[in-house]
C-alpha cells in the first residue's frame, strides 16, 4: 500500500506547486485523489478522546479544510451568501489567526444542503486561491494579504455551487459552473490573468435540459500524466474531459455521464492504472475506461457502462484494481472491479450518507458521513472490514485532511483537530 501511495504522489507531483512534506494542500490532498504517504494518523477518535483542539464555525457549509505549514484553511459564509469567507487558523491551538470576507450584495439561489462556500481553497504554500463563486476567484498570501481577485461572472443554479480550485504549476485551473455559461479555465497564479478557457457546450440553459431535467456539473478537476503528459481531467454535463494544461485545448474526451433524471456530474473522476471510473449524479449513470488517445474515445476506450447507480457526490479511491465509493444515497459503501463493474460487495455498516470523498493513509480508508462519522475501513475487495466508527454527532458533507499525523475534520458546527496521544 506504500508503494502505490507513493506511486500516485510521484506520477502527480509535476503539478504539486510548492506545498512542503505533510502539507494537505487542496481538495483530497497533495495528489487530488485522496492517497496519502502519512504514517501516524489516528485511527479512534471521539468528542472526548484525542481531540487536540476544536473551533467553532461560523457558518455551516460542505467545503474541506487544507494544511500548509502551521496554518489551516476553511471557507464558511453568512448572511445567505451575502458573506463569503476564508479562515485561517493556527494548527497548534485553533486560535484564528485571520479572516477574509467578501462582501457579495445579492442572495444567489442554492440548495438547503449545499451551503454557500462549498469549494475547498487551494495552495501552493505561498498563496491560497478560493473561488467563491458568482463572488469571484480570489488569492491570498498565507498572512490573508489579498493579492488579487477575479470575477468570472455569475453562476446561477438552483444548487448552488462547489468546484474546487486547482493549483498546477504557475496557474490555477478551475471547473466554472453550473450556470449560463459552464467553462473550465486557467488564470496566473502570480497575478490572475487569464491564459485560457474552454467552454462546454450546453444542450439546455446550463441549468436544465429542453426536457426539463436537472443539468451541471460540480466536479473538481484532477492532474494526472497521460503517455508522459500532465492533463486536466473533468466530469461534466455528460462527458469526462482532458484538457491541455498549457492552452486548454480538448485532448480526449469520453461520453456517457446523461442521464434518464438528468445531466449532472458531483464527483471526481476516479483514475489508476491508466483506467478512469466517472459517476453521474441524482442516480445517475457510471463508467469506467481506458486513458489516452485523442478526440471523443468512447467507442474505442470505454470498459463498461450502468445506466443507474446510487447518488454520488463524494469521491472515492482505486487500490490495486478496486474502486471503494462512498454513496450519499443510499446509506452504503461499494467495492467495484474497475476493469469490468462487477459490484463485489455493498456495506450499511457506516449508517448514513456520505457526502465527504475517501481518503487513504497507511492502507486504510477514512469517510465521514452525514452524522459526522468518519468511518475507518480496510481496502478489502473480498469483504467489508471496518477498523472504526469515529462518532461526532455533528452533520457533515466534507472530507478529512491529513497532515503530519492529525486528522482535520470539518462538521456544520466545529473545525476539528484530531491527533493521537
Amino acid at each position: 500500500m506504500r508503494r502505490l501511495a507513493m506511486t500516485f504522489i510521484l506520477t502527480c507531483c509535476s503539478g504539486a506547486g510548492l506545498a512542503v512534506a505533510g502539507d494537505w494542500p487542496g481538495f483530497r490532498g497533495p495528489t487530488g485523489d485522496g492517497m496519502s504517504s502519512e504514517t501516524g494518523v489516528p485511527v479512534h477518535w471521539s468528542k472526548e478522546q484525542n481531540v487536540r483542539w476544536k473551533v467553532k464555525l461560523p457558518g455551516p457549509g460542505n467545503s474541506s479544510p487544507i494544511v500548509s505549514g502551521s496554518r489551516v484553511f476553511i471557507t464558511c459564509a453568512q448572511d445567505q451568501g451575502k458573506k463569503r469567507g476564508l479562515y485561517c487558523f493556527d494548527r497548534k491551538d485553533g486560535s484564528e489567526l485571520w479572516s477574509r470576507v467578501v462582501d457579495f450584495e445579492r442572495v444567489m439561489p442554492t440548495h438547503e444542503t449545499n451551503p454557500y462556500c462549498a469549494p475547498t481553497p487551494a495552495t501552493d504554500g505561498k498563496r491560497i486561491v478560493v473561488w467563491h463563486g458568482s463572488a469571484g476567484l480570489f488569492c491570498y498570501d498565507l498572512d490573508g494579504k489579498e493579492l488579487w481577485r477575479r470575477d468570472l461572472g455569475e453562476f446561477h443554479h438552483q444548487w448552488g455551487y462547489a468546484a474546487s480550485p486547482v493549483i498546477y504549476r504557475d496557474r490555477v485551473i478551475q471547473n466554472c459552473a453550473p450556470g449560463d455559461k459552464a467553462f473550465v479555465a486557467a488564470f496566473d497564479l502570480a497575478d490572475g490573468r487569464e491564459l485560457w478557457r474552454t467552454d462546454e457546450p450546453t444542450d439546455g440553459d446550463g441549468r436544465k435540459r429542453p426536457d426539463g431535467a436537472p443539468m451541471g456539473t460540480w466536479s473538481t478537476p484532477v492532474v494526472v500524466k497521460i503517455d508522459g503528459e500532465d492533463q486536466i481531467v473533468c466530469s461534466l454535463p455528460t462527458r469526462v474531459v482532458a484538457y491541455d494544461p498549457t492552452d486548454g485545448k480538448i485532448i480526449w474526451s469520453c461520453e456517457g455521464l446523461h442521464g434518464e433524471r438528468g445531466d449532472l456530474a458531483y464527483s471526481s473522476p476516479v483514475i489508476a492504472d491508466g483506467l478512469c471510473v466517472a459517476i453521474g449524479g441524482y442516480n445517475g449513470p457510471s463508467m469506467a475506461f481506458k486513458l489516452g488517445g485523442s478526440g471523443e474515445i468512447s467507442e474505442s476506450s470505454r470498459l463498461w457502462r450502468k445506466p443507474q447507480s446510487p447518488q454520488s457526490i463524494g469521491s472515492g479511491a482505486i487500490v490495486d484494481g478496486y474502486l471503494y465509493v462512498p454513496d450519499a444515497g443510499p446509506s452504503t459503501i461499494r467495492c467495484l472491479d474497475v476493469a469490468t463493474g462487477k459490484e463485489m460487495w455493498t456495506d450499511r455498516a457506516s449508517g448514513a450518507s456520505h457526502w465527504g470523498s475517501i481518503v487513504m493513509a497507511e492502507g486504510r480508508c477514512y469517510v465521514t458521513n452525514q452524522d459526522g462519522t468518519t468511518i475507518v475501513f480496510k481496502p478489502n475487495p473480498e469483504k467489508f472490514e471496518l477498523i472504526a466508527r469515529n462518532e461526532l454527532g455533528e452533520h457533515s458533507n466534507s472530507t478529512p485532511a491529513l497532515s503530519n499525523g492529525q486528522v482535520f475534520v470539518r462538521t456544520y458546527e466545529n473545525l476539528y483537530c484530531i491527533a493521537a496521544e
